[in-house]
C-alpha cells in the first residue's frame, strides 16, 4: 500500500550501479533517493530545485538501513514522502523497492542555504507552502 503523497521513481539498475559481484554499491543508493527527491520538487514546479535564486538545497543528515541488495538489471522504485517542512529545513522518509519488496530505507533532512554564504536561510514563502501543502 502506498501513500497518497509518496512520489515513485523507477530506476533501472545497470553495470555502472554495481560492485564487480553485480550487486548495487550502497552508496549508490543516495544516488537514487537524490534523483528521487529532486523529480519529486520537479513535479512541484521547481526545475532545479537544487541552486535557484541564490539559495541552495544540501543533504544535511542521513540515516539508511539495507534490507536486501539490488542487482544488475534489477527495476527498483524510489519513493520519496515529505514528513516534515520547516522554513529552512524538509525531511523526506525514502524507500527503495523491488516488485514491493523492501531493499532500503532511509531518512533525510534537506537545509536550505545561502549559495554565497552557505549558512542556513529561510526558502521562499512561496516554496514553503507548496511542501507544506503535501504533508497531508
Amino acid at each position: 500500500m502506498t501513500d497518497s503523497a509518496e512520489f515513485q521513481l523507477p530506476i533501472r539498475v545497470y553495470v555502472e550501479d554495481t560492485d564487480t559481484g553485480g550487486i548495487v554499491f550502497y552508496g549508490n543508493y543516495l544516488k537514487f533517493m537524490e534523483r528521487a527527491r529532486t523529480e519529486l520538487m520537479r513535479s512541484l514546479g521547481y526545475a532545479k530545485p537544487a541552486l535557484f535564486d541564490g539559495l541552495q538545497f544540501v543533504v544535511h543528515e542521513v540515516a539508511l538501513k539495507y534490507h536486501k541488495p539490488a542487482v544488475l538489471d534489477d527495476l527498483i522504485v524510489v519513493t520519496a514522502v515529505l514528513e516534515k517542512a520547516g522554513r529552512a529545513t524538509f525531511d523526506m522518509s525514502q524507500r527503495v523497492l523491488r516488485d514491493g519488496e523492501l531493499l532500503v530505507e532511509g531518512r533525510i533532512k534537506v537545509a536550505c542555504i545561502d549559495a554565497q554564504t552557505k549558512r542556513p536561510k529561510g526558502m521562499p514563502k512561496n516554496m514553503f507552502e507548496t511542501l507544506k501543502s503535501q504533508l497531508g
